[in-house]
């Protein structure tokens, strides 16, 4: 080998650096509003902005988020939730008004960069027992038809975010992967689409879920620090479940003569509560691992080349559905209320560190809590704990979570306090009879990272919409011990 100057290691280092914020910079996120007291739009799109994301896919259409995103450059993905897949699959008009409001509308009177529609979300899950399966394709190309009809279909590409349960392995290894047997037909014609529409498959990867559902998952294998025993697929050795999942999914489209078909990764992430293995130690190391792995362009062995991906997910939301497990509201690498979890370098920021949301307007330093007077064994106890995790979010409590280590005191006052934020910190919110009070001491422990939140300023939308004064608790409490 001949020698190398300092000028030509200077010149690979700036090449390097230059494919490190190339195949970086791209990086996306998603953005949901599930939350009970979301932020601003404007505060959610300068996080965005300061942090670098020059894509954002959403899970509806909502006006205020799309016009704040308006000027920005920011490329969308607006969605079309499952429940309207009946609407715009089962009428070409509705689809075309749906079109004309919440893409040509945005795009030529709010200057909204929106690149792609997403028709439907996972809507293929398995434990939806096939709801969506005879609406899916029908909404997909009905929207299609519409965005040509607009004059759109050059700009904006339909997709349907899937998760990876539509495909599976006949030998346990990449090469074996094909469609699910259960809906092959409809998944080969929604691809075929796709294709002659020049649009990608979009596909959620979790390592997470597989660890969740499986105790004899490997951990080392969800990460990418190269500690997993490899696994090898006819000599291709496979260091990580990533790549695994994506060849498994690049091989079921080869197969069925869609090699060249684009990929995108629609949602990829990891939770911080809600499980012993949902904590923000994993979750840096495994966001921070993705970056680093997609980084250098270098992509799969099936799959060369940048890997187009949306992080899940930007901010926490307290009211998603906990059915799948209670990690659900806490996905995001920003807290409900924008401020950045743990050191994540995503290459797009000069600092190099997240930067968390500014003007956040916060409620008065209060909390409700238990009176310190109440025995365990109150009879009101129990009812209004059931009744205040019911309404509320007690997912930082259990084993494993942050709250975990809470004596029976701190974890009956978490709920409270969590009844008593998510309802604006209202006198009657923290009305459990004769066994709460409210308190301007915080009863979050000093050590350890459990948190007793204080909730931020509602948000008023153009809709005016937002924080309903709460039922009575006294009354509610008798209503909801009668149907116990």
């Amino acid at each position: 080998m001949g020698w190398v100057t300092v000028a030509d290691r200077v010149n690979i280092g700036l090449v390097c650096l230059f494919m490190m914020l190339w195949s970086v910079i791209g990086i996306g996120v998603n953005w949901g509003t599930q939350a009970s007291h979301p932020l601003p739009p404007d505060t959610m799109v300068r996080l965005l902005r300061d942090n670098g994301f020059q894509r954002v896919k959403l899970f509806d259409a909502d006006y205020d988020t799309l016009k704040t995103l308006g000027k920005t450059g920011i490329e969308v993905m607006v969605g079309i939730p499952n429940d309207m897949l009946a609407i715009v699959g089962g009428s070409m008009k509705a689809a075309e008004k749906w079109v004309a409001k919440n893409v040509t509308q945005h795009i030529t009177s709010n200057n909204v960069n929106i690149r792609y529609v997403a028709v439907g979300n996972e809507p293929f899950l398995e434990t939806y027992n096939g709801s969506y399966l005879g609406i899916t394709f029908p909404a997909l190309r009905n929207i299609q038809r519409a965005l040509v009809k607009a004059g759109h279909n050059n700009q904006v590409k339909v997709t349907v975010p899937l998760n990876a349960d539509v495909y599976e392995s006949t030998n346990g290894s990449p090469s074996g992967g094909d469609f699910r047997a259960d809906i092959h037909d409809i998944m080969l014609t929604i691809v075929n689409f796709l294709s002659i529409s020049s649009a990608p498959f979009t596909v959620n990867i979790y390592p997470f879920i597989s660890l969740y559902s499986d105790p004899n998952f490997p951990v080392e294998y969800a990460f990418f620090d190269g500690n997993a025993s490899p696994v090898s697929d006819g000599g291709t050795l496979y260091y990580n479940m990533f790549d695994a999942n994506l060849d498994t999914l690049a091989h079921a489209l080869q197969k069925n003569g869609f090699a060249d078909l684009p990929i995108i990764v629609g949602e990829i992430g990891w939770p911080t509560d809600g499980d012993r293995n949902a904590n923000t130690e994993y979750a840096r190391r495994f966001n921070q691992g993705f970056m680093s792995h997609i980084s250098g362009g270098r992509g799969t062995p099936m799959r060369p080349g940048p890997i187009d991906a949306y992080l899940f997910s930007l901010i926490d939301e307290d009211s998603k559905s906990i059915a799948p497990g209670n990690f659900e509201r806490h996905w995001g690498i920003f807290t409900f209320d924008g401020q950045a979890k743990y050191p994540l370098n995503l290459g797009t920021t000069n600092s190099g560190a997240l930067i968390s949301a500014k003007g956040v307007q916060y409620l008065e330093r209060k909390w409700c809590v238990m009176k310190p007077s109440v025995r365990l064994d109150d009879p009101q106890v129990e009812p209004s704990v059931s009744f205040a995790c019911g309404l509320a979010d007690c997912t930082c409590l259990g084993y494993g979570t942050s709250c975990g280590n809470l004596d029976a005191w701190g974890n009956i006052s978490y709920a409270f306090n969590s009844y008593f934020q998510k309802n604006n910190q209202r006198d009657d919110a923290c009305k459990f009879p004769n066994v709460s009070m409210i308190t301007k001491a915080d009863p979050s422990p000093r050590d350890g990272n459990c948190k007793f939140n204080i909730m931020i300023q509602p948000y008023y939308g153009s809709a005016g919409w937002y924080a309903r004064k709460p039922l009575g608790l006294t009354y509610v409490l008798l209503i909801f011990s009668l149907v116990l």
